[in-house]
């Protein structure tokens, strides 16, 4: 059997030279064979008088020319010789000319072109031209979506959609999936449905027709679909939702039926859709309104799983990390009747999955995984995943046998705060930026609801030319606030520092003011922990997904209230930048010391920030601090 990736002999601009070299050959071979001189071309007079003259040996008429021989090799024309010849007849007939052919016994001869060599002639240049434009064409439309050029026209129309085969299997199951028990147990419970229908049948109850998997980016969405498809014992068709969109209109919805045709012919039998939100979100938000190929699309999938009979066992499988986009029709019962939420790891999630992922990777005597899940809030399963393959890396640039504890908290401030970069910063630059850094550390460790310091450093990374990194100790599903208020202090704390020990403030407090004022607006216009507008939603106006501020929904509260609002936000701004003041100066020998060590060594653990910081105290103030003056409430005596 020949090898189907092999390519060709003759490509098709190959074959086009070889058609038009044949053209020319077959055009050249009309030509009258006379005895291999060229012919000339002759005036009728001349080649009448010639006639007259018994030079002419044999003719041949054909069509509204004369060719023939002479009788021997003639100077036709001035300094041209030949014995072939040809000539054009007179519109008139002469009527004395095959009286002269028989008087010079002259062989005459007529002839034609064939009928195949006639419709050859006429054909054979439109062969060349539609292959020519053929071949440019396919070129073109190779880099279009979809690949037209590539594919027939039945590959075009139907599904791209990769049935799961015995021998494909992926090789991912449920106990490869750790960290979301939850998930896996509504999607195992689908798979003892599609195994055991009748254990559910004989009380009624129906297949559900969807299943959402939603959830931020690398939490395991497509993993757990992947590790469905290997537990399952049913036919698995899988697709990305963006495959079904096409250059050409109705292509989406052909292949939405022949997907679910197919699923409907291998029952029971489970269909995932990934990216769904790239197919699936709200309609009417195009600007061609409601009939571009995406809508069309989309309501061809609406109708399919409307479509689905009682009978039939088909569970459509799908995955998005945007379900606030999705058009609610998708999300109604009958439709994606359950909605299974993969969250952010916790601690012990996240202790299970570095477990999983830690198999594969020979780990020193030194590492602990619970104290690198520790120390990795808020990572997904793909970022730990990463984490554990960045320190592999390492371990493997230096030529070791296995990976050590250094490794991992190497790749892990790489991937928090960035990669190391090299570049020349002046003196005086050095000493403001461990100013500024240990403002934030100093704030951050005398303040009682803060988070603990993990490391401090001065070493540019990423976009940052040093930072402050904070470990939570304990796992926040809700933000109290007093911890909120201690946060916007260690936030302003690095600008507060450099006004207590410079006299000036510089541009490196950028990001720390953006950052706080969006913390002190989300704590007003959102959470209502501002006095001054209560319980009120003053969040800013929020844009639409797709179309931008232009469709954006307006503000439902009035000038008063925005200004209230606003007056609030600078309160708890200039509140916190107070507080860190306050710490700043209490504290001052202690940070000078801090600052010291900062220039010297550059980065500081936790271990080195306390040696410089001593004791921990709990700051007394004669002026109340914490909580935050109400408005109206009397200060203490």
């Amino acid at each position: 059997m020949s090898d189907p990736r092999k390519k060709p002999a003759f490509s098709i601009a190959t074959w086009i030279l070889v058609g038009l070299a044949a053209y020319i050959a077959f055009v050249l071979l009309q030509q009258p064979d006379g005895g291999g001189s060229v012919p000339i071309e002759v005036p009728y007079s001349r080649f009448k008088s010639l006639l007259e003259q018994g030079e002419v040996d044999t003719v041949v008429f054909q069509a509204d020319r004369i060719s023939g021989t002479f009788r021997g090799a003639i100077e036709v024309v001035p300094d041209r010789t030949s014995s072939r010849f040809t000539t054009r007849m007179p519109p008139v007939n002469d009527p004395d000319l095959l009286h002269l052919f028989d008087e010079h016994g002259v062989e005459v001869a007529t002839e034609g072109p064939s009928a195949w060599s006639g419709w050859l002639g006429a054909l054979l240049p439109w062969v060349l031209i539609l292959g020519f434009w053929y071949f440019i064409i396919r070129r073109v439309s190779g880099s279009l979506p979809g690949g037209f050029g590539r594919r027939g026209l039945g590959d075009l129309l139907g599904a791209r959609t990769r049935k799961v085969e015995s021998e494909s299997v992926p090789k991912v199951r449920f106990a490869d999936v750790a960290g979301q028990d939850n998930a896996k147990a509504e999607v195992a419970e689908l798979l003892e449905f599609l195994r055991n229908p009748d254990r559910y049948t004989r009380l009624g109850a129906e297949v559900p027709h969807g299943i959402l998997l939603q959830g931020p980016p690398g939490t395991g969405k497509t993993m757990l679909a992947r590790a469905l498809a290997g537990e399952a014992e049913v036919p698995f068709f899988h697709i990305s939702a963006s495959e079904f969109i096409e250059v050409f209109v109705g292509v989406g919805a052909s292949r939405v039926r022949k997907l679910f045709e197919d699923a409907k012919k291998s029952a029971p039998s489970i269909i995932f859709i990934d990216e769904l939100d790239s197919i699936g979100r709200v309609r009417g938000a195009g600007v061609g309104g409601g009939h571009d190929e995406r809508e069309q699309t989309l309501n061809q999938i609406l109708a399919e799983l409307d479509g689905f009979e009682g009978h039939e066992a088909v569970v459509v499988l799908a995955a998005t990390n945007r379900p606030d986009v999705l058009d609610p029709a998708l999300l109604r019962p009958g439709r994606f009747d359950r909605h299974i939420t993969l969250e952010l790891p916790d601690l012990k999630a996240r202790v299970a999955i570095l477990q999983v992922h830690g198999q594969k990777v020979p780990l020193a005597a030194d590492v602990d995984l619970d104290r690198i899940a520790a120390g990795t809030p808020g990572f997904s399963g793909a970022d730990l995943k990463n984490l554990v393959n960045e320190a592999a890396m390492a371990a493997a640039r230096e030529s070791l046998d296995r990976v050590s504890a250094r490794h991992f908290d190497e790749m892990r401030d790489r991937i928090m705060m960035g990669s190391l970069r090299t570049m020349a910063i002046h003196e005086d630059e050095r000493h403001r930026l461990a100013v500024h850094e240990s403002g934030h550390a100093a704030v951050a460790y005398y303040l009682p609801n803060a988070d603990p310091i993990h490391k401090v450093t001065i070493i540019p990374r990423g976009r940052s030319l040093g930072g402050t990194h904070q470990l939570p100790e304990i796992e926040r599903h809700t933000l109290p606030e007093e911890y909120l208020h201690d946060r916007l202090a260690v936030m302003l704390a690095g600008r507060t520092s450099e006004q207590v020990f410079l006299a000036s403030v510089s541009s490196g407090a950028d990001e720390d003011i953006r950052v706080a004022t969006q913390l002190a607006r989300w704590m007003v216009g959102r959470w209502g922990m501002s006095d001054e507008v209560g319980p009120v939603d003053v969040r800013e106006s929020d844009e639409h997904p797709f179309l931008g501020r232009e469709m954006a929904r307006p503000r439902r509260f009035s000038e008063d209230t925005a200004a209230a609002a606003d007056r609030a936000v600078r309160r708890y701004l200039t509140e916190a930048e107070g507080r860190a003041r306050e710490v700043i100066e209490t504290h001052r020998p202690h940070l000078e010391r801090l600052i010291a060590e900062l220039e010297e060594h550059e980065t500081l653990d936790r271990a080195a920030v306390a040696a410089c910081l001593g004791p921990k105290e709990i700051l007394r103030s004669r002026k109340r601090t914490w909580p935050p003056k109400r408005p109206g409430q009397a200060e203490d005596v």
